[in-house]
Formats: C-alpha cells, structure tokens, sequence
C-alpha cells in the first residue's frame, strides 16, 4: 500500500510539531533558571550553583511556562517529594532488625520530625499559591530546621547518620525556596 503525498505531509507535521513541543518541555526558561541560581548561591553558602541548577531543571521538566513565582512553587513541590521520600525511607530504616539502637533512636526522632514536616510544607504550598510568603518563610524554615535537628540527633549519638545526604538536600532545597520568596517581593 502506497503512502500519498498528501499522508506523508501530515505525518511530517505531526512528527516535527511533537518534535518541537518536546523541545520547548525540555528547555523551559534556562535563562531563568541560571540566573536565579546564579544569584541564590552568591547571596546563601547553603547553597550550591549546581545544586541548584539540576534541582530547578528537574523541578521544570514538565511545565510549559515558568516564570519566578512558579519557579518558587515548584521548588517548594522539590522539597515536600524529598521530605515524603525521606520519611519513606526512615520507615523502611527502621524495619531493619539489624540495625543499631542508637540509630533506631535517631531514626524514630527523624520519623516524627519529617511526619511533621510533610504536613508543614504542603501548607507551605497552600499559602504560597495565596501569596502569604511571610508564613511560609516561616513554615519552609521549619522544614529545613526538622531535617538539622535530625543530623544533629546522630552527632550527639555519635553515630552515622544514614540521612546525611537526604537532610542535607532537604535543608538545602529549603534555601533555596526562601531565597526565590524573598526575590518575589
């Protein structure tokens, strides 16, 4: 069977249309995206440029149009996935029969800690899209606290902490939240 002139047209359309909405999910604003990191890990030590820059990139994937308020609620999703996973991964943590109880001490503090946290960041969320940024500088600073009180719990155990990485994502995702609030304003 023969393909027409006229299907091979459509079918070009097609292809070159989703070739080029591909494109534009796949490079959404990265001038944005640069310049904020850029001036967020000049103004936070906290925070670091490339950090920053994978997370934001990741964070708009998906989106069609970004701009820095949506930027910002974005960013905030970043952190609630990372604090719900976290808290995910301490109840499988804590499962394990193997573990140290020192650790297992730990662990359940960073359980109530991050149970906690989960609910603050997705009302963080609620009244960033209301454009109350006051109370979620305080709301995302408690998060980002939640995740330092956690490490700090293995330090004075003197244990190693299986969260390092994941509290030190958290906290800095959280910075990273605040610095593009207080850009809003």
């Amino acid at each position: 069977m023969a393909i027409s002139p006229f299907s091979l047209f459509i079918l070009s359309i097609f292809f070159f249309s989703n070739f080029l909405i591909t494109q534009s999910f796949s490079n959404i604003d990265t001038p944005l995206i640069h310049k904020t990191c850029n001036k967020i890990a000049h103004q936070d030590p906290n925070v670091s440029f490339n950090f920053c820059l994978t997370s934001l990139q990741f964070a708009t994937k998906h989106s069609y149009y970004v701009d820095l308020r949506r930027l910002g609620l974005l960013s905030m999703g970043l952190v609630c996935s990372n604090v719900t996973n976290t808290y995910h991964f301490i109840t499988e943590l804590i499962r394990n029969k193997k573990l140290d109880s020192s650790v297992k001490l730990c662990l359940a503090d960073c359980l109530e800690l991050y149970s906690d946290a989960i609910s603050t960041v997705k009302l963080a969320m609620r009244n960033y899209r209301l454009k109350r940024y006051k109370n979620d500088n305080v709301a995302i600073s408690a998060v980002m606290n939640a995740a330092e009180t956690c490490e700090n719990g293995f330090k004075e155990k003197k244990v190693n902490s299986p969260l390092k990485k994941r509290d030190e994502d958290v906290f800095e995702l959280g910075a990273i939240v605040l610095a593009i609030m207080s850009m809003l304003h």
